[in-house]
């Protein structure tokens, strides 16, 4: 279950910036001290060693990916761009299947209501987050509309949460 937090958009770009600036330093020590290692106990003076220089950067590559997504990710360093890439990530699995949700809104399934809510709400924050307000400004009418509906249902219009076995009947139609 993914749930949608409040985050100040100032602090949000703030934070990930030091935290991408952390990862892109690390690979960048890592990329040439490997590549140095690996020149150093393979290579030839004087000779070509392009091959070693890239087989470092390339692991360089692979240990900064380990890192991020194995001891890095829970620090509280990282968790606004783990939030920003986990709620960018459920995003695009609504995406992926918009087609027949809005089929299903059409029809008044509360479920595919309830998933277009949460896709309204986590798009809203997710372009306040990242500064895109142009992007948002096209979406004001079809989200207004939408929560209209829902309270005309009477569904809960404050659908913050998300659960991606929700998309699993669309999957299938």
């Amino acid at each position: 279950m993914f749930e949608l937090k409040p985050c100040d958009p100032i602090t949000y770009r703030q934070q990930t910036r030091r935290s991408t600036l952390i990862v892109a330093v690390l690979f960048v020590a890592l990329a040439m001290l490997l590549s140095s290692l690996a020149v150093m106990l393979f290579g030839e003076a004087g000779g070509d060693n392009f091959r070693y220089n890239v087989g470092g950067v390339f692991a360089g590559v692979l240990i900064t990916l380990a890192l991020v997504r194995g001891p890095f990710w829970t620090q509280p360093w990282l968790a606004p761009a783990v939030y920003g890439w986990q709620l960018k990530r459920n995003l695009m699995r609504v995406t992926n299947v918009m087609h027949k949700v809005t089929d299903r809104v059409q029809a008044n399934d509360p479920t595919a209501l309830k998933v277009l809510r949460f896709y309204h709400l986590g798009l809203t924050q997710m372009h306040e987050l990242d500064a895109n307000s142009s992007a948002q400004v096209q979406l004001v009418g079809e989200i207004e509309a939408h929560r209209a509906k829902m309270q005309a249902l009477g569904l809960d219009t404050e659908q913050t949460r998300f659960d991606p076995s929700w998309l699993d009947s669309f999957k299938g139609a």
